[in-house]
């Protein structure tokens, strides 16, 4: 299969790359395309057949639910069953944008494969402008996980969707990097208290201004039983070499590098810009603040796999507000390993 990748944004006519994507998805194909968290790969969510095809494009195990994706709020009621008072308080606050609402599925409405068997849905209105052109022009909802393989970070640009999936899927619409950088936010929504199954940009913090109590449990917690939402059970976010989490100290990463590197490793280094003056071979930075390591882990992520680096050593950081999202990918992506200082 040929894959083309097409650049969609305010400086090119990109009418017939919509038309193209819509087309191909109503034909029952995939699509990537960027919203304001990760690059998406789509199939329309009624589309049993359709849908399957994501999984097998991303080598996804079969028990892992999607996300659908819409475009208007009027969409929503077509496919739960009920829609709380917390529930609408949460549109209202966060829609369109990096939230993931986990509802009460409608029975007999989306295919099977997007529920993975499960009694409910999640769904979220994205808030990027190819995302929300290309549902509105299209007027049904897709399923649409991070379009990546399974397990490897999360793309933020076209070209990582290109390495990871050429010749699986016909088409990328290519908006350019995304601004969030990690998943949205996932909150089951059907429970007394609400819980956070995903943690993601819109905080804990964030969600009890607006509804009250909410529940955050650990991403160890989380992975007991069938998964609920993506990402809560199995190992994402991996590059190839082994990722080792450390605390952010600067004599601790000095110290663990010469200890690596005199075992014969090569390192490379997630870490703040100011950790640059240590000597891996190979640094990508963070940045300093939160939002900044959530907007360039994954960027970071990738950029290991083109190095020869055998091992990443990544910096950790709080989990107040965004930093839950950050480390529950770190902790994912390592495996939940650190590495530990002879």
């Amino acid at each position: 299969m040929e894959t083309q990748r097409l650049i969609v944004d305010n400086n090119v006519d990109s009418e017939k790359s919509y038309s193209q994507a819509v087309d191909l998805l109503n034909a029952g194909e995939l699509v990537a395309f960027p919203t304001e968290t990760v690059y998406g790969l789509g199939a329309i969510a009624t589309n049993n057949t359709a849908v399957k095809k994501i999984y097998a494009a991303k080598g996804r195990p079969s028990d892992n639910p999607l996300i659908v994706h819409i475009g208007t709020f009027d969409e929503l009621e077509n496919y739960v069953a009920d829609i709380s008072d917390k529930a609408r308080k949460c549109m209202d606050a966060f829609w369109p944008g990096p939230l993931t609402m986990i509802f009460k599925v409608k029975p007999n409405v989306l295919a099977e494969s997007v529920t993975a068997g499960l009694d409910t849905v999640g769904i979220r209105m994205p808030n990027h402008p190819v995302a929300l052109k290309l549902l509105q022009k299209l007027g049904k909802p897709v399923a649409a996980p991070s379009a990546n393989r399974s397990g490897k970070p999360s793309p933020t640009e076209g070209i990582h969707v290109e390495q990871d999936l050429t010749g699986k899927i016909p088409l990328i619409l290519d908006g350019g990097a995304t601004g969030v950088g990690v998943e949205s936010t996932v909150i089951d929504l059907t429970l007394e208290t609400p819980v956070i199954l995903r943690p993601g940009a819109i905080t804990k913090e964030m969600f009890e201004k607006v509804i009250g109590p909410v529940k955050q449990p650990t991403h160890i917690e989380q992975k007991q039983g069938a998964p609920r939402a993506p990402g809560m059970k199995y190992k994402h976010y991996a590059p190839n070499a082994p990722v080792l989490l450390i605390e952010k100290d600067k004599n601790q990463v000095a110290s663990a590098i010469q200890q690596l590197q005199q075992q014969g490793h090569k390192v490379a280094l997630l870490a703040p810009q100011d950790f640059e003056q240590l000597t891996p071979e190979w640094f990508f930075t963070l940045g300093e603040t939160q939002e900044d390591m959530a907007a360039n882990l994954f960027h970071a992520l990738r950029a290991c796999d083109l190095t020869t680096a055998d091992v990443v050593l990544a910096t950790v950081t709080t989990t107040q507000g965004v930093g839950a999202a950050i480390m529950n990918r770190l902790e994912k992506s390592a495996g939940g390993k650190w590495y530990k200082l002879k």
